[in-house]
């Protein structure tokens, strides 16, 4: 008895031995650190919580090969979404001032953001090698960074330190820190999944986010500190090929993106352009200028997490091959064509959007294909036309002009006898769109053009389409 008493202890100890393993195992694998994560910078914000940002991959035996670093440089941004409530005035007196030399325009702010209307590169990485960064200019068949590498770092205030794959400071012979990068010339190429971060200035430079066809899981983050990238021939940053690549401009950091190519000339067209899903988050501030094409392109979907985005374009500001969405971010688009134009579904969830269409008549300052669902944030648009919301939880408000009104004129909304937004749209319109969660049945809107106030209008549940003339 006494015996099979102390073999079922033994047996008993033994299960909870084996419990406490698996846990140990499962906590070790979530908070390794990777070996690969060469540069090291100190950030300000708090953890990257997007899930996509902290899946990891194990080999056979247990140890981590890979893992998406969880990014600290972004807090929760809340700055480009401040609310416009009855007495409260959203500002956008936020200007932007390219620096002397540089190839971005300056864009953004001042009281001329506008819009609104309707229709109603190749490379080879060589792995396993340690590499202390330095300069790396490419060849034909480019230089390749790759295997495991160590960075610097740079500690701030905080005492917070992020770690990237690799930094690169941008130039004519770009200097790489880090792994998964090759350089051929001025163009750098990301080869495998991990956190960039780029520094530095650049004509008829580029940025080529290339991880394999057969990688459709990789993560890929390109951290903009400062930038200002040209390219009169090609998208100032290509993502080839990549299912999952984020571009977070880093807080505080003001990035210029420019591009020359033309619609006609090449498939990648756009100041930046994706052949997947495109997402920008972040806490700084991307100017985008497009002198011949459009300014954000995604032969996907593009999303719209945070960060204050500047965009001039000679097509459309914004536009996906499958759906936008706009979950909060500052935005503010003066197109030439749509100003945010979605083949698929078009989703305002949050942010603060103005938006100015261009000049051709059956172009709109917003286009949805599908669907259009409005749920929370801020959309003023002027333009020729515009896509009305087919899903919205909110009354919201179209306002025909019944004429059209000359580019650089001033408009002023007025919601409650707030003024809720000034704009000066840069082309033609007769048209304008006012999406918010202020607006609500009884509500008093009109409109001030040229110093001229229109009649006043009362607001019921729904649409609300108001003829001026």
């Amino acid at each position: 008895m006494k015996y099979r008493r102390f073999m079922a202890a033994v047996a008993a100890m033994t299960v909870m031995a084996s419990m406490v393993s698996c846990g140990k195992d499962k906590q070790k694998s979530s908070s390794s650190t990777v070996s690969s994560k060469a540069v090291s910078d100190t950030d300000t914000g708090s953890n990257d919580t997007s899930s996509a940002d902290d899946e990891e991959t194990t080999d056979s035996d247990g140890k981590k090969t890979t893992t998406t670093a969880k990014d600290k440089d972004e807090k929760s941004d809340k700055s480009g979404t401040t609310t416009t409530k009855a007495g409260e005035k959203k500002s956008e007196g936020t200007t932007t001032t390219a620096k002397s030399g540089s190839s971005g325009s300056s864009s953004g702010g001042d009281n001329s953001s506008s819009g609104g209307s309707n229709s109603s590169g190749s490379s080879n990485t060589s792995g396993g090698n340690s590499s202390s960064g330095g300069s790396s200019s490419g060849s034909s068949s480019g230089n390749s960074s790759g295997g495991s590498s160590s960075g610097g770092s740079s500690t701030g205030a905080t005492g917070e330190v992020k770690e990237y794959t690799a930094e690169i400071v941008l130039g004519n012979a770009p200097k790489v820190t880090g792994s998964n990068v090759t350089v051929n010339g001025s163009t750098v190429i990301i080869t495998a999944e991990g956190d960039y971060i780029f520094s530095g200035s650049v004509s008829e430079g580029q940025i080529i986010v290339k991880t394999g066809v057969a990688k459709t899981e990789d993560k890929v983050t390109i951290v903009l500190n400062g930038v200002d990238i040209s390219n009169s021939s090609q998208p100032a940053i290509f993502i080839e090929e990549c299912k999952r690549c984020t571009i977070k401009p880093k807080e505080g950091s003001v990035n210029y993106v420019s591009s020359g190519v033309e619609k006609k000339s090449a498939h990648e067209t756009g100041a930046i352009f994706s052949n997947d899903t495109i997402k920008l988050k972040g806490n700084g501030e991307l100017n985008i200028t497009a002198t011949a094409s459009h300014g954000i392109n995604s032969d996907d979907d593009v999303v719209i997490e945070s960060g204050t985005y500047n965009i001039e374009s000679r097509k459309s500001g914004i536009i996906a091959n499958a759906d936008v969405t706009i979950n909060d971010g500052n935005i503010r688009v003066k197109s030439g064509t749509n100003g945010i134009k979605s083949e698929g579904t078009l989703n305002v969830n949050g942010g603060y959007t103005v938006i100015s269409g261009g000049t051709k008549e059956e172009k709109s300052a917003v286009y949805a294909y599908s669907t259009f669902s409005y749920k929370n944030g801020y959309l003023y648009a002027a333009g020729n036309k515009v896509s009305t919301p087919t899903y919205s939880d909110h009354p919201y408000i179209v306002a025909d002009l019944g004429e059209v009104i000359g580019g650089g004129s001033t408009v002023e909304m007025v919601l409650d006898g707030t003024q809720v937004v000034s704009m000066e749209p840069h082309n033609e319109f007769r048209c304008l769109m006012l999406l918010s969660p202020d607006v609500h049945e009884g509500s008093n809107f009109y409109t001030v053009i040229n110093g001229n106030s229109s009649e006043e209008f009362n607001v019921s549940v729904g649409q609300n389409l108001f003829s001026l003339k």
